[in-house]
């Protein structure tokens, strides 16, 4: 098993005609991902790559195709309503890559999703593997922008704020011989729809995942809230990582969420707590698979 997609999982490619949107989809086709459609509204009734059908709405596409998930590759100004329109069309699972969406706009959409059976991932996200179980890992299920090729089928679950440190641990457990389960890029802006504490509860009633790896950074608390819950809930090992312990007050570092603005909002004072909670904590970014394998007694 793995959390909210796998190997049949039907996907939408929204903006699968702009230049990113369209080598994320190739490239995610090549991986294996069950791409059903593309949506850019005036070019319904084309084909992408003479293959993928592209429809004028999301309600279009997924009436055709029956879809269930959908990837947003928006320009910041339109990324809103993109979700929203996935939502309104009974997509289950939103992934939305977009960088820059302005707060206003994820405002209205957080309040507008209340209630929805939509799940939204992002924005300002790297997505979600869930790696195949063939060669390099193909026949899974690449949403987004992740490099497939680091990935391999095993039973340990990854959640991040940062792309590219999902990317390093990912790499790392791989090199080490240990797979995972599913990977999920929540994104690091300051309002966004997955948080690491509905991760953390997914990968802790998947049977599959064994141990997991918590990756976040300054700002906000969404690490604390899961770590406190994870002290209590969680029987699984976990190993975590906080970026930015040399980031000054008051100056936003990488992410629009990386902001500290508060002393519980320090990379010092998130590592504190997640190792109260029982969270190995590792003290640099290479050492990341490593300390949890030791938490795990591996």
């Amino acid at each position: 098993m793995a959390i909210f997609i796998d190997e049949t999982t039907k996907v939408l490619v929204q903006g699968i005609t702009g230049s990113f949107g369209a080598r994320h989809a190739r490239l995610s086709i090549e991986y294996g991902t069950h791409i059903v459609g593309g949506v850019t509204p005036t070019k319904g009734g084309q084909l992408f790559d003479n293959t993928v059908p592209i429809f004028d709405t999301v309600s279009a596409a997924v009436k055709e195709t029956g879809a269930t998930a959908s990837v947003i590759f928006v320009p910041p100004a339109f990324a809103a309503d993109a979700v929203l329109e996935a939502a309104d069309a009974g997509v289950e699972l939103i992934v939305c890559i977009t960088e820059g969406i302005p707060v206003m706009d994820m405002m209205r959409v957080k309040a507008l999703l209340v209630g929805s059976k939509s799940r939204l991932v992002g924005p300002n996200c790297p997505g979600i593997v869930t790696p195949g179980r063939g060669e390099r890992s193909h026949g899974g299920c690449r949403i987004g922008i992740a490099p497939g090729y680091i990935h391999k089928r095993g039973n340990v679950g990854v959640v991040s704020r940062s792309g590219t440190l999902t990317y390093e641990a990912v790499w790392q457990l791989t090199q080490l011989g240990y797979g995972q389960s599913t990977c999920v890029g929540i994104g690091g802006d300051p309002i966004n729809g997955t948080s690491h504490l509905d991760v953390l509860k997914c990968f802790n009633d998947d049977p599959e995942t064994e141990a997991i790896i918590l990756i976040g950074e300054i700002g906000g608390n969404a690490e604390v809230e899961a770590a406190r819950w994870a002290r209590d809930y969680c029987r699984k090992p976990i190993a975590g990582f906080i970026a930015g312990a040399t980031a000054p007050p008051g100056r936003r570092m990488g992410h629009a969420g990386a902001i500290v603005g508060g002393e519980d909002d320090t990379a010092q004072a998130k590592k504190r707590i997640l190792t109260e909670c029982g969270i190995a904590v590792a003290e640099t970014p290479g050492v990341m698979a490593k300390t949890l394998l030791e938490c795990w007694g591996r």
